[in-house]
């Protein structure tokens, strides 16, 4: 298994990885799109109506990579779930579309029959981000007015996770 790159590789916003040439038929994301990290969006009990509603908010423009995201829905729901039960509906509103590659070039003895070097340097792909603005939601969790300790708890162990500073907001 390949050791992930430091995040700062993919923090910033750009342009989206695309590739244009000017033969057609290299115009197309060859690889794919990798196998998806977070395994749901939606938690706890949706149908129930709840009179409280907490968002965690981003601060800074940025990409988000998919393992911040499972780790921070992980980390919330884990909490909620062993002091609420299944009272709460806990959201992910963020998706990661934008394709993380990289070329990656082989160092060392007989590198050089392994790697093309930068030659047709387009890249694999490693992973996927969500490119989040200033003042996006990420989070948002609902639940009762009773439960509204836990709640902030729960999104601010989430918001250590991502590599933005939060903000929780009530409304």
């Amino acid at each position: 298994m390949v050791k992930l790159r430091k995040f700062a590789a993919y923090q910033n916003l750009e342009r989206p990885y695309t590739r244009i040439s000017k033969y057609t038929k290299k115009n197309f994301v060859r690889g794919g799109f990798p196998a998806l990290k977070i395994i749901k969006f939606d938690m706890g009990t949706p149908q129930k109506q709840y009179n409280t509603l907490l968002v965690l908010n981003s601060l800074e423009a940025m990409n988000i990579r998919q393992n911040a995201l499972e780790s921070a829905r992980m980390t919330s729901n884990r909490l909620l779930e062993k002091t609420l039960g299944k009272e709460y509906h806990l959201r992910v509103k963020v998706y990661p579309f934008h394709v993380l590659r990289e070329n990656a070039l082989a160092s060392g003895a007989g590198a050089d029959r392994l790697s093309t070097g930068m030659k047709l340097a387009y890249g694999k792909p490693v992973g996927s981000a969500a490119r989040v603005r200033e003042g996006q939601t990420l989070i948002e969790l609902r639940l009762d007015k009773a439960n509204l300790k836990v709640g902030r708890e729960a999104l601010s162990r989430a918001g250590k996770k991502f590599p933005c500073s939060c903000k929780i907001v009530l409304q």
